[in-house]
């Protein structure tokens, strides 16, 4: 019985040992990196104990930036089904009526409305009375509480709603002519939008497109010099608007003879049979979401999951509801939480990092945890293209960026084979997104050497 008490207390004292390293070489980070220790909020909690290993203002609610993305696609995951499938559907009635029933597929392009249209006609659908559109999938706010709406030129900060489209970005085409002569500058797909042009053919390429503040938010002004043919993807200011020229498109394309307008209008529930569909896996868009932090996709994923939620119209308000549900039915405290997105590009956004890595340590012992953690960036791929190459695949994680913060989450199997999850956010103004960045790489070799 001695012999085991020994044993026991050997264990302990190696453990404490280990963490008081650990401790020591987080500190030592911390320090060096010359950033305010209450700028700075860590988690690190052990996926077998649940407990927190180590602890930095771990309940003081901070902005996440992209990390919450764990959080909100998680939950939406849960909702929807990891065999959930977007699926923009084309019926026809008995009284030759169209219908689109719009799913919010952030992957749904132009191509695949002229397949559905193309698919219509070789069905001898050739004159319809009407073409309607249901797109209640989602309610009509295309834009996140808290977005900087100076950042509405940024491909990164796309609309989004039922009318998902081409990412639902406008492409623009800057084109060289002569030396010192302007340049050529148009979008490829028709769309009302004007420039002022001031881009002049040159030997560099600094154009920079910004709006005309002075005529019309339609206008944008193109300032700087080109020197080969430049390719400019901005966002839709109208989704909906987009959508329908698109359609428009899709409809002269296939040669269905209709001039009609396209009405909102419910798919009914009797004489009506599906002409084809589009599909994408949820998989594969999550995947884009954890690894590439698609906004976009995010901000559907999540809202479309509120809809199922409620069994109608997805909101944020569902979205956040069915976010509040999930944690109640897992024992997660989410009383210091703010979520006012599915992204975490709003900085009206709160989260401690003790919730966070409560959250990930409760979704470790998730039945379909394996397939949820396969989603996630490795270093190699993704936000982790050209970071964390010390860690091979140790490491899966979820970045974040906005400005005045940096943050990482996810997973780590130390050197010792120990598992954690662990939240690191840093809401600082005065140090820069390098100095950022490089705080995390070390406090991360911390917790793999030292644990």
């Amino acid at each position: 019985m001695k012999k085991l008490v020994s044993f026991f207390t050997a264990i302990i004292f190696m453990l404490s040992a280990m963490s008081a390293q650990a401790s020591s070489s987080i500190n030592k980070a911390l320090s060096s990196s010359g950033i305010n220790r209450s700028a700075v909020s860590i988690s690190v909690r052990d996926l077998k104990t649940k407990k927190e290993v180590y602890k930095l203002n771990s309940k003081k609610p901070v902005n996440p930036a992209s990390t919450q993305k764990l959080v909100t696609t998680a939950a939406a995951l849960d909702t929807l089904g990891y065999d959930f499938l977007f699926d923009t559907k084309l019926y026809k009635t008995t009284d030759n009526d169209l219908y689109l029933k719009l799913a919010a597929d952030p992957y749904l392009t132009t191509k695949d409305l002229k397949n559905l249209l193309a698919t219509a006609k070789d069905k001898e659908i050739i004159e319809p009375k009407h073409i309607y559109i249901d797109d209640y999938v989602l309610d009509s706010a295309y834009w996140g509480e808290g977005w900087q709406w100076d950042d509405d030129l940024s491909p990164l900060m796309s609309k989004f709603g039922s009318y998902n489209l081409d990412n639902n970005l406008l492409k623009i085409v800057i084109k060289p002519t002569r030396k010192n002569a302007p340049a050529e500058v148009y979008s490829q797909d028709f769309y009302p939008i004007g420039f002022v042009n001031f881009a002049k053919t040159g030997d560099r390429d600094d154009i920079k497109i910004t709006h005309n503040e002075t005529i019309s938010n339609r206008l944008l002004d193109v300032n700087g010099t080109i020197s080969k043919y430049t390719e400019v993807m901005i966002p839709v200011e109208n989704i909906k608007l987009y959508f329908r020229l698109r359609m428009d498109d899709a409809v002269s394309d296939s040669k269905i003879l209709y001039y009609g307008k396209y009405e909102q209008k419910k798919l009914p529930d009797k004489n009506v049979y599906l002409v084809d569909s589009v599909q994408h896996e949820i998989s594969e868009i999550a995947k884009d979401v954890l690894q590439n932090s698609n906004n976009m996709a995010a901000e559907t994923v999540f809202k479309v999951a509120g809809g199922k939620y409620v069994n109608n119209t997805g909101s944020i308000n569902s979205a956040v509801d069915m976010l509040k549900n999930y944690c109640k039915k897992n024992k997660i405290n989410f009383e210091d939480i703010r979520v006012v997105d599915g992204s975490g590009v709003s900085k009206n956004n709160l989260m401690t990092a003790e919730f966070m890595t409560d959250f990930l340590e409760t979704q470790s012992k998730n039945e379909d945890f394996e397939k949820f953690s396969e989603l996630m960036a490795t270093p190699g791929t993704g936000t982790l293209e050209n970071r964390m190459l010390y860690f091979g695949d140790n490491l899966k994680a979820k970045t974040g960026t906005l400005s005045d913060v940096s943050a990482i989450a996810g997973y780590i199997t130390t050197r010792r084979g120990n598992n954690y999850a662990f939240a690191v956010m840093i809401n600082d103004h005065k140090s820069s997104p390098a100095d950022k960045k490089q705080l995390e790489e070390y406090l991360l070799r911390a917790i793999f050497t030292d644990l």
